[in-house]
């Protein structure tokens, strides 16, 4: 399949409103179909946001099995394929260490009959998410694996944080993958005052390099999907256009990253909507011929092992 059309649903979810935000994102799906698209992708944590408690969040995850289910069957009924962005899943068990977090962070690839075609769990957790989420276990590699999908086209999947490391799509770009998913939850201004005040764009800076970067670095395409804040503002709920309740402003600029021509559809602003994107991945091919780094991995010994451990020191910052 030399094109593909993906649909980029950047949503706006409200904290902890499982069911309405399901609602939501099964209208976007819905719509997207009706545009023919093949692949519809939601944001990270789209059921129910984020709110920094694990107290809060564990019976949000404990329904995410049902929710999954809820998608497979809409993945058979439209004949599409579906990233359901990421699902909060309950790992707790009685025999867990005291202070051992209890969920897991888990994208799906959800094949048009309904099949899971591939699974992935964040292993780069962001920090406020290390006291509440489990990263996999470091015996458990490999963490970096690609997958067949019924779209033609080998794919992998990030989430988030993991964008900032080349290694993660070199991993998924060695084992074959030519399309990387990565459902996120990026705000404009989440990295703290000395960032803002260097740029108060840093955070959008950042995306849109990092996603442009991917691509051309693995001859692949990437498709990146932000959450989003609400599409216009609602002084009742004392929420502002680009917002959400707990006061925080979205980044948004998801998109689609294709090395030579840089973002397509890419939603500029931090409110919700969906851009519905078609890719030629021939130009996937073009940029292999033209920097051959798939070559370099294959046949010339790809093999960065430097031991980094001590290297940065926090006191030393």
């Amino acid at each position: 399949m030399s094109k593909l059309k993906v649909a980029l649903i950047q949503l706006y979810s409200k904290s902890l409103d499982v069911d309405g935000n399901y609602a939501k994102a099964e209208s976007f799906i819905r719509a997207a179909a009706a545009q023919g698209a093949q692949l519809a992708v939601l944001p990270e944590y789209h059921l129910q946001g984020w709110v920094g408690s694990g107290e809060a969040l564990l019976p949000c995850a404990r329904r995410s099995g049902d929710f999954l289910a809820r998608y497979q069957a809409l993945a058979r009924e439209l004949g599409l394929c579906i990233v359901p962005g990421t699902l909060l899943e309950d790992l707790s068990d009685p025999s867990d260490a005291h202070d051992e977090p209890a969920m897991a962070n888990v994208a799906y690839f959800i094949g048009p009959d309904g099949a899971l075609c591939g699974r992935y769990q964040k292993r780069n957790l962001w920090h406020p998410e290390k006291p509440i989420l489990r990263a996999p276990a470091a015996a458990a590699a490999p963490h970096h694996v690609a997958f067949d999908t019924p779209l033609g086209v080998r794919a992998g999947m990030l989430i988030c944080w993991d964008l900032s490391f080349p290694e993660a799509f070199r991993a998924l770009a060695a084992d074959g993958a030519r399309l990387v998913v990565v459902p996120s939850f990026w705000v404009a201004r989440d990295a703290g005052e000395p960032v803002n005040a260097a740029n108060p764009h840093a955070e959008r800076l950042f995306l849109d390099t990092m996603c442009v970067a991917r691509a051309f670095e693995n001859s692949c395409a990437v498709v990146y999907v932000n959450c989003g804040g609400a599409p216009a503002a609602d002084p009742h709920a004392g929420v502002a256009e680009g917002y959400d309740a707990e006061g925080r402003e979205h980044a948004g600029v998801s998109q689609a990253a294709m090395p030579m021509v840089g973002a397509v559809g890419r939603l500029d602003h931090g409110r919700e909507g969906m851009s519905v994107v078609e890719l030629d991945l021939g130009l996937l091919d073009v940029a292999e011929k033209a920097y051959k780094p798939r070559d370099d991995m294959e046949r010339r010994g790809w093999k960065y092992d430097a031991d980094v451990s001590g290297i940065w020191r926090m006191q030393d910052l």
